[in-house]
């Protein structure tokens, strides 16, 4: 028995030190607990030693020691934070409560080995709803599962077959132990269901249902429903939508998988659809503050900036917080003009999360907009420092130095940033720009020749090329590139009128 209790904190070691004693030791369990507790044979270890019994439980003990201290390294001395929505029966009433669900749990893992048809990528929320009372009929399910465990159990110890007893015993310690980590009793795990933890105990499910003959085709049946079911689920999980879409006929009414499904269609560009999703995931869920968040974002895509406004605000104020909605919130009232109130939302974003270089740059477009040109190039610089490859962030700086008349610093901005991002077409657009400004031609023409390689169908590129071209002299080359700036973009503004001009120039050159 003290095995068995061992393989309660490590159950891999639970496993092979079960194994250990049953099959390679031939131990009988019951004669050996008999011996422990009632003490009136004694005990000869002799035997056990003389197989390296000991010697190998305490190998096993070691290495799930080890594992547990490099574990304990890695996820540091505190456990993980879970809220309710994760595990609500742990965050039952009471502990009365707490266990009922608990076991209720334990009875649906059950199910799903006996018949893995309801499968959910999630079970969190309200996939499984708690069981409020003692006259829920679905207590009934409890009764029936530890009915059968004990029943189990009792062949297991008091059988007069041994080997029917180290079958049985071995095949309920698979069952069992595998899933101890997973069963709330040592701590809160966080989640629901996981039908990853059945798979080990699906070996001694297996194993109990082996021994029997007479369910040979029971299991042979079984089997191969399990083999198409698996084949169903497979085809399911190999694409997010597929898996998700799947989970609305096993839990309708989880707030989770609302969201991740209108995730999906929203990644896919169909944001119609992800917003029936989202309402649905917040109706489920009135607290679903990263529901809210996701909602919020296509509302303002879609300049719909009120209802925006509120749902990112309602987001905020249920979890104070969440540095994505307060940026979020920022980039809406900025567009709302609602300027002061913008600057407190980012600022409110940062101090939550103070590594946050695209709230940053969404301060600096703030400062920008506001002709704040000092703290604008402050935000970005942060921006930069926080993420060296942030491309926006370089560029606005180059291009608000470079409107502003600070050639000098915008050519210095857009050389240390062409450093760290060397194949960055829209630098090198900016910084041609300026350097055309400085009348360094040359080198100009170097950035936007190259800026085109990267990506030749950019009119704008096109476009200020030829005026360099033309400021520069070379005629026939700014006529090649205004026209193919035109063809790009016929309506590109200022190109056409420049593209007049130098037209009228060549025919007076060629008049003369």
């Amino acid at each position: 028995m003290p095995f068995f209790l061992a393989s309660l904190c490590i159950f891999l070691q639970g496993v092979n030190a079960a194994f250990d004693v049953l099959l390679i030791c031939n131990v009988n369990v019951y004669e050996l607990s008999q011996r422990l507790l009632l003490r009136k044979i004694p005990l000869d270890v002799s035997e056990i030693l003389r197989m390296g019994l000991l010697t190998r439980l305490a190998l096993m003990g070691l290495g799930g020691l080890l594992m547990l201290y490099a574990r304990w390294r890695i996820m540091g001395t505190g456990p993980p934070a879970f809220t309710e929505v994760d595990n609500p029966a742990s965050f039952a009433e009471n502990i009365f409560l707490r266990m009922v669900n608990y076991n209720y749990y334990y009875s649906l893992n059950a199910w799903l080995l006996l018949c893995p048809w309801w499968l959910c990528f999630d079970w969190s929320m309200g996939c499984v709803p708690l069981i409020k009372s003692a006259t829920d009929w679905r207590m009934v399910w409890l009764l029936l599962l530890w009915c059968i465990l004990i029943g189990l159990i009792s062949q297991a110890l008091c059988s007069q077959d041994s080997q029917r007893r180290r079958t049985l015993t071995l095949g309920l310690v698979l069952l069992v132990v595998p899933f101890l980590p997973a069963c709330n009793i040592f701590f809160r795990v966080g989640f629901v269901i996981a039908e990853r933890v059945l798979y080990l105990s699906s070996a001694g499910y297996c194993l109990l249902l082996a021994y029997s003959k007479l369910l040979c085709v029971s299991v042979l049946a079984l089997l191969c429903v399990c083999v198409a079911r698996c084949a169903l689920r497979s085809h399911q999980w190999r694409s997010e939508q597929s898996l998700f879409t799947s989970a609305l006929s096993v839990c309708p009414f989880n707030a989770k998988v609302h969201y991740n499904v209108g995730k999906n269609l929203a990644d896919r560009g169909n944001s119609t659809a992800a917003i029936a999703y989202y309402r649905e995931a917040v109706r489920l869920h009135p607290t679903y503050v990263h529901a809210m968040n996701n909602l919020g974002n296509i509302l303002k895509e879609r300049n719909e900036l009120i209802e925006a406004e509120q749902l990112l605000s309602k987001a905020v104020s249920i979890q104070p917080d969440f540095a994505a909605a307060w940026m979020n919130l920022g980039i809406v009232q900025n567009s709302l003009q609602k300027f002061e109130e913008a600057e407190q939302s980012y600022w409110n974003a940062i101090r939550f999360r103070k590594k946050y270089p695209d709230c940053y740059y969404n301060l600096g477009r703030l400062y920008a907009d506001l002709n704040r040109h000092v703290d604008a190039l402050n935000a970005w610089r942060n921006a930069t420092v926080l993420k060296p490859d942030h491309s926006l962030a370089w560029n606005n700086m180059v291009i608000l130095l470079d409107n502003t008349g600070n050639l000098g610093q915008a050519e210095l901005i857009g050389r240390e940033a062409l450093r760290l991002l060397p194949n960055d077409h829209t630098i090198m657009f900016s910084l041609a720009n300026v350097l055309g400004k400085l009348q360094k031609y040359k080198e100009s023409e170097g950035f936007f020749l190259h800026a085109l390689r990267i990506n030749p169908n950019a009119a704008s590129c096109h476009g200020n090329l030829a005026v360099l071209y033309h400021r520069w002299g070379k005629l026939e080359l700014a006529k090649k590139h205004y026209e193919l700036s035109l063809k790009l973009d016929p309506e590109a503004p200022g190109t056409r009128d420049n593209y007049n001009m130098l037209r009228r120039k060549l025919d007076q050159k060629n008049k003369s």
